[in-house]
């Protein structure tokens, strides 16, 4: 699947900044990303790089109402560190101001009995990229906003198994199915995901347990290839 056809996927918009006059066009890629955000839990990414990705920035819809929150996963610690939003009128204010940087991957909690709609704007990252796997359990997600395979067209790394667990927004509930990296060979990151490579769309992050400390998830992008 080519990789305009991924980027375009999950309502993403793309507005190159070019001056006609001047014939200058600029190396950046300036988009915005609609993500709906079931009742209850969802766990979703920062996909774009904003001027500032700090949650009141990120995070300051309308949509957004008293009682949401955001819990954020501590590689360390192997916990759950919530923020609970406190809220003036406007505009969304939230407890810790978090930086919460492309590919950073965390749970929105919307205690409203409809779906709401947020909206993320800024740079699509270029480049060498790359997004730091240790051990045990993690939340991870691409940085790039890219719909696709894992592994095939997201470059992450597998090895001997390493597991994926992917949120069900709809059933609150982990997919059953835990797809498990097998190694078929001498070298590590030769394999495949057995039952079969999980897909993620645009903005959404995943769990990820690694049984021992991996190569860093690394990719080079450029939205004209």
């Amino acid at each position: 699947m080519r990789t305009k056809t991924l980027l375009l996927t999950a309502a993403l918009g793309i507005a190159g900044l070019t001056s006609t006059m001047a014939q200058v066009y600029s190396v950046n890629a300036v988009g915005y990303v609609n993500l709906t955000l079931a009742p209850g839990y969802t766990l979703i990414a920062n996909p774009l790089n904003a001027a500032t990705n700090k949650l009141n920035s990120i995070l300051a819809s309308a949509a957004i109402e008293d009682g949401s929150q955001v819990f954020f996963w501590d590689k360390a610690t192997q916990r759950y560190s919530p923020t609970v939003p406190t809220f003036f009128n406007p505009p969304v204010i939230w407890d810790v101001d978090t930086v919460v940087a492309p590919g950073t991957g965390f749970f929105f909690y919307n205690p409203k009995a409809s779906a709401v709609t947020v909206t993320f704007v800024g740079d699509v990252m270029q480049g060498s990229l790359s997004n730091n796997v240790s051990a045990g359990y993690q939340i991870v997600a691409s940085q790039v906003p890219q719909a696709g395979k894992v592994t095939t067209d997201l470059g992450l790394p597998g090895y001997d198994g390493n597991q994926i667990f992917t949120w069900n927004s709809t059933t609150q509930r982990y997919d059953p199915t835990v797809p498990t990296f097998v190694q078929t060979g001498a070298t590590p990151d030769i394999g495949a995901w057995d039952p079969a490579e999980p897909t993620v769309g645009v903005g959404q992050s995943f769990f990820y347990f690694a049984n021992a400390a991996t190569k860093q998830w690394t990719r080079t992008f450029n939205v004209n290839n």
